[in-house]
């Protein structure tokens, strides 16, 4: 009797030891499978871009298509194409949406912001660089008065020499139906060089400016 009283508490004692342990082990287990849900990392393919700036692969250029609306950052000086998506090797795409209506541009530069509404966008670079060397893009007005507007209105905002515009504006004026290219004085106060490139042909119903944006270097 006296060896195996001893003996039985032993074996009682262990037991809820052992439950004890169980289940800590069990919630420990709960615990670390919670926290490693919750802390998933979401998957380095997907092609959502959460960035407020466009992307130029495929998948951000249907975008741009679908909502009518482009933002380039081009606020380091420059559009750099690991930014926007594209390979080094890569000349970016050209967007042309004048089957289903204009494109809101937005181009962030190092001060200020470049805009316009548009339905073809081009880039201009080599399968060497790591940017794009120029952004270009079309505006269009449908009577002299909208176009010197659009002339005015770059003059303000990005700088373009006032007294070559408004020669230009002058001459056309004078003589209505002249067919003209005339390159403007580019502006810098952006901190990107902005050239507005007049085609103006008198006879036609709808007049062109091609936008030239470009790093100053």
């Amino acid at each position: 009797m006296k060896t195996t009283c001893p003996t039985a508490p032993r074996r009682q004692r262990r037991r809820p030891a052992v439950v004890f342990l169980a289940l800590s082990a069990g919630l420990a287990l709960t615990g670390c499978q919670i926290s490693g849900t919750t802390n998933e990392p979401t998957s380095q393919g997907s092609t959502m871009s959460t960035s407020e700036f466009s992307t130029l692969d495929a998948a951000g250029v249907e975008q741009i298509r679908d909502s009518k609306s482009a933002r380039l950052d081009m606020s380091s000086g420059k559009l750099e194409k690991a930014a926007v998506r594209v390979t080094e090797d890569s000349y970016g795409p050209e967007i042309n949406t004048r089957d289903s209506g204009k494109i809101k541009l937005t181009i962030v530069a190092p001060s200020g912001e470049i805009s316009g509404e548009t339905d073809r966008i081009r880039l201009n670079t080599t399968d060497k660089r790591p940017d794009f060397s120029e952004v270009t893009y079309f505006l269009t007005a449908g009577s002299p008065d909208e176009y010197f507007e659009l002339i005015r209105d770059g003059v303000a905002r990005y700088g373009i020499d006032a007294d070559s515009a408004e020669r230009w504006i002058a001459g056309a004026q004078r003589d209505p139906e002249r067919k003209t290219d005339f390159s403007i004085t580019s502006g810098t106060s952006t901190g990107l060089d902005v050239n507005y490139d007049l085609r103006y042909d008198g006879g036609k119903d709808t007049q062109v400016i091609i936008v030239h944006v470009r790093p100053t270097d």
